[in-house]
């Protein structure tokens, strides 16, 4: 079997910044155990599994290591691939059907539009573990549905930190976003990711953590249009809007590598 494989660096319009995803046009159902091969072979933070039904399509992400249950900037990547090769139409958008439910793409201005769910944080109290993880104090931590969110008190702070994995896989969440306001007028505020329990030890850009950024930060600064960069060594910047309890995360994206893989 033959399956049309590609890469392309999501919220980026760079070669070799951004972050990479893996996209999989599926003509046939895979087993999840293909489909976790298939990401392993890969080695990206994660590769999407898309198949067309009808006039919706069903979208799946896995890491290396596992399936997850949201991923922006592989579902960006998939939304390029699926445009810039025809297999749909420039003018329509497209919906996707996915473990987190209904999600949206569409083309506004040269770039991608996400439309995703809103993942609200509340106030939690700090671990020993995450301070000894960070080697710093947070200013502020809150716990989402699979992550914490960690304020720290300056965006050097923030891009300075070189987290213990080993501890960091302990904690009670097994993904951590830290994050700070911007030090420049050019962003509103900067992140960083990791995961290393999904195999993903830091994230490059990371969409489904700015479900979490993005209310947060519209409480801190009091607007609900902001820009965003990930501070990881490839970066990556995206624009993140509040629309009730919807979030829209903008991007471009570059294709690396269109190949064919032999199943």
């Amino acid at each position: 079997m033959e399956l049309k494989l590609f890469t392309a660096d999501a919220f980026t319009d760079k070669p070799f910044e951004g972050n990479p995803a893996g996209v999989c046009i599926l003509e046939n159902e895979l087993t999840e155990a293909q489909m976790k091969n298939i990401a392993f072979e890969m080695n990206l933070a994660e590769t999407a599994f898309v198949q067309r039904k009808g006039d919706i399509y069903s979208l799946r992400w896995f890491t290396p290591d596992s399936e997850v249950d949201l991923c922006g900037h592989a579902t960006l990547a998939t939304s390029h691939i699926l445009w810039q090769t025809g297999l749909h139409d420039k003018s329509e958008s497209i919906t996707y059907d996915t473990r987190s439910g209904i999600l949206k793409a569409n083309r506004i201005d040269g770039k991608i539009e996400l439309d995703f769910p809103a993942d609200l944080e509340h106030p939690v109290e700090i671990p020993d573990e995450l301070i000894r993880t960070i080697g710093v104090k947070p200013v502020y931590l809150g716990r989402a549905k699979w992550s914490y969110l960690a304020e720290m008190d300056s965006e050097e702070t923030v891009r300075k930190i070189k987290p213990d994995f080993v501890i960091m896989e302990t904690l009670e969440a097994w993904g951590l976003i830290i994050t700070a306001r911007s030090g420049t007028k050019e962003f509103d505020f900067v992140s960083r990711f990791f995961a290393p329990r999904k195999g993903v030890p830091e994230d490059p850009v990371t969409g489904s953590a700015h479900c979490i950024l993005g209310p947060y930060w519209m409480k801190k600064l009091g607007k609900n249009e902001m820009l965003a960069f990930q501070a990881s060594k490839r970066g990556g910047i995206l624009g993140v809007k509040i629309e009730a309890d919807r979030v829209k995360l903008t991007g471009t994206a570059i294709t690396m590598l269109d190949a064919k893989l032999n199943l």
